[in-house]
């Protein structure tokens, strides 16, 4: 099991985005994400345009707020993405974070409580399991118990939701309650938070953190800018917990560069 690596990137004009889609190819990047929310382009035109300019790299929304499409919806769009892709796409999804019921609103799309939301993921899940040929991976976004329950029952993969000051321990408590679902093989996805003394200008600015707060901390999400200590961290989590595929923010990539070579150099 070897750890791979996906990075977040939003567009900011068509060239763009096509030129920062094929460089992540290139850089090594296993999968390329997008964020779903009402201030970033809506990701199946964006990662459609993705497709058509790279060739191995995988495509994924980070994630689909499920209360935000109907599942035929999401099933439409899907099976264009897989088409387009040639089976490259991978459906990210959750129940949409805390902060997006002024979205659905916006949309004309109902909220509803969290069981409704989570009812939404499954019926949305299964919809394009039916319906969509090749069926994409299902990536679930979860923190809470009942998510994480409801993502060890359906989901391929597991992104743990954290947020920015995570611990270890927290994580390792998102994992071990996971498993206790099920005795399905899991594999999990982490998000990095911030490399040596850099964090993405979001966290920094809009969240209100520091980098050596987050590090006195313990933030799992925090890595040292030293290659081979973040592998280190990394390989062990990988081991310890199952945590296989680390996510780096695009503002985040050229720190993140030699820790990548990193792995690409021990992998060769």
């Amino acid at each position: 099991m070897t750890i791979t690596f996906g990075i977040v990137l939003t567009p900011r004009s068509g060239v763009d985005w096509a030129r920062a889609a094929a460089a992540a190819e290139q850089r090594g990047y296993r999968t390329l994400l997008l964020p779903d929310t009402r201030f970033t382009p809506s990701p199946f035109p964006a990662l459609a345009a993705a497709a058509a300019v790279t060739t191995t790299i995988r495509l994924r929304p980070n994630v689909l707020a499920a209360p935000l499409r109907t599942p035929a919806a999401t099933v439409r769009e899907t099976a264009a993405l897989q088409l387009l892709s040639d089976g490259r796409f991978e459906l990210g999804i959750g129940s949409g974070r805390p902060d997006a019921a002024a979205e659905a609103q916006w949309l004309g799309a109902s909220w509803g409580s969290p069981g409704q939301r989570r009812a939404q993921v499954v019926a949305t899940i299964a919809a394009v399991r039916a319906e969509v040929n090749p069926a994409p991976p299902i990536v679930i976004a979860a923190n809470g118990p009942r998510m994480l329950g409801t993502a060890a029952e359906f989901a391929d993969r597991i992104l743990l939701a954290a947020g920015p000051a995570a611990t270890e321990a927290e994580l390792a408590d998102l994992v071990r309650t996971t498993r206790e679902g099920t005795d399905r093989p899991l594999r999990f996805t982490h998000q990095v938070v911030g490399i040596g003394q850099r964090l993405p200008i979001w966290t920094a600015t809009k969240l209100g953190r520091n980098a050596d707060e987050l590090r006195d901390g313990g933030a799992a999400g925090m890595l040292p800018a030293e290659p081979s200590a973040a592998a280190e961290i990394l390989e062990h989590r990988r081991e310890k917990y199952g945590i296989d595929e680390v996510i780096v923010p695009g503002e985040l990539a050229d720190d993140f560069a030699p820790i990548l070579a990193h792995f690409t150099a021990s992998s060769s």
